[in-house]
């Protein structure tokens, strides 16, 4: 498996696991999304920044 077969598959698999919530509680998908909408500007970047430094720990672990 070359490292296009590679990015190809990581991008399927982040699909599968971004569709899961939704397919399996729409309604809950949906309160999440307006309790998300209630924060702050700041409060949204801390996570996305923390979200980013997981995937890049997890990256940086498994490559």
């Amino acid at each position: 498996m070359d490292s296009g077969d590679t990015f190809w598959l990581a991008l399927a698999l982040v699909l599968i696991l971004e569709g899961l919530f939704p397919f399996i509680s729409p309604g809950g998908w949906k309160r999440m999304f307006q309790q998300l909408l209630e924060l702050h500007e700041g409060q949204i970047r801390f996570f996305g920044l923390c979200s980013i430094l997981a995937g890049l720990v997890m990256v940086w672990l498994l490559a």
